[in-house]
């Protein structure tokens, strides 16, 4: 494999997705010299600023899917939210696709995924299928109040969610999530969410990363704090269930396990990313090998890296703020960037919009206090707000 990958041409990696995940993607594969073509249907996407080409095409375009396969040695993807079917097709063909079309498959749609997730042991929420009002009145008496009514398709960071409190809300909840398959899931009382990045090479072994500790709000991830601050029974069953996970799936590349730590010490499984994953960002500053390298090499066939956490390390989200919509502008860098250990990563977005991811700041630090500390400090510093708007 070695004498394939570094003969010339380089090996050619296609990413369906241009994003900021697909981005620093890229970057990892640039360290190794190969090759690397992406496809969006945004023009100057983040990962076509340091790709190679970027095919400008939707991500539901087959042909174009086809096309930018021929051109490469192995294609994957940064998003979920893709045209499964031709992937499907390039694997019939004997393209290598990675993670496979059959997983995706299964993970794209939410109620499969806690189907097939359940049937190999793996605890999850309880949950059923819902069609109309009757089925989610049925889910409430099962489950009670409160509810989490789900999108099987499409949702991602809160969107397709409906926590549903009382049986008055059920039609609005409904109409909100639309003309689509539903499932119900009975609410968690968690104690904290946490994640786990698995990685599983083409020779079937795996590798799993820290604990990430995760807070959100409104549905968004926007901090995450490594180590998580849970107990060690907790980290070796989180770690166990992720590579249950691993095992089930038989995937290739870096998958993200996100869980629901129970008041009681247990850990459910709330979704499985086929992909690296916004939680698992610190590992870029924080660990010898990155998530982003760690796909590259799963990929390519090449031996999977070291997971070691290097220090401790805070990952914050920076989000377009209220009022702001247009040219990015990041207000207070220089300050954040004065401070000890503070590393800030832009993703060349050139619009910037509430709630949109535009960047992270990881925090290294000694000890975690530090880094708390000085995340904190970061974040108070730092704003994203357009060109022109001037304060709110």
């Amino acid at each position: 494999m070695w004498e394939r990958v570094f003969s010339c041409p380089p090996f050619r990696i296609a990413i369906v997705g241009g994003g900021q995940l697909g981005k620093m993607m890229t970057v990892a594969a640039k360290q190794f010299g190969f090759y690397v073509l992406v496809l969006d249907p945004t023009p100057g996407s983040p990962a076509a600023q340091v790709a190679d080409c970027q095919k400008v095409a939707s991500f539901h375009d087959r042909e174009a899917i086809r096309r930018m396969a021929e051109e490469a040695d192995v294609l994957t993807y940064e998003f979920e939210h893709i045209d499964c079917t031709a992937l499907a097709e390039l694997e019939a063909a004997g393209f290598p696709v990675f993670p496979a079309a059959r997983l995706l498959r299964v993970i794209q749609h939410k109620l499969a995924q806690k189907q097939a997730l359940q049937a190999a042991g793996i605890p999850v929420p309880q949950f059923m299928a819902v069609g109309g009002a009757a089925d989610v009145q049925a889910a409430a008496r099962q489950f009670s109040y409160p509810l989490l009514l789900k999108a099987c398709t499409g949702g991602y960071d809160g969107k397709g969610n409906y926590l549903l409190r009382a049986p008055e809300e059920i039609g609005q909840a409904l109409e909100v999530l639309g003309e689509t398959e539903l499932m119900a899931e009975k609410f968690v009382p968690f104690a904290c969410e946490i994640s786990v990045l698995a990685a599983r090479g083409r020779d079937g072994e795996v590798r799993t990363y820290p604990l990430s500790e995760n807070e959100h709000q409104d549905n968004i991830l926007r901090r995450s704090i490594v180590p998580a601050r849970v107990g060690p029974a907790v980290a070796g069953r989180a770690r166990e269930v992720a590579e249950a996970v691993m095992r089930e799936f038989a995937g290739v590349g870096v998958f993200c396990v996100e869980m629901f730590v129970t008041p009681d010490g247990g850990v459910l499984v709330n979704e499985v990313a086929p992909r690296p994953h916004n939680s698992g960002h610190y590992t870029i500053e924080a660990c010898v090998t990155s998530q982003f390298e760690q796909h590259i090499r799963a990929i390519t066939g090449l031996p999977l890296g070291d997971t070691s956490l290097r220090s401790p390390a805070v990952m914050v989200n920076l989000l377009g703020t209220e009022g702001h919509d247009g040219p990015t502008v990041l207000e207070g860098y220089r300050q954040a960037l004065a401070l000890p250990g503070v590393h800030l990563h832009l993703y060349g977005k050139a619009i910037t919009a509430p709630q949109r991811k535009m960047g992270h700041v990881t925090v290294t630090a000694v000890n975690l206090e530090q880094a708390l500390n000085l995340a904190e400090q970061a974040q108070n510093l730092l704003r994203v707000a357009a060109a022109g708007r001037g304060e709110e």
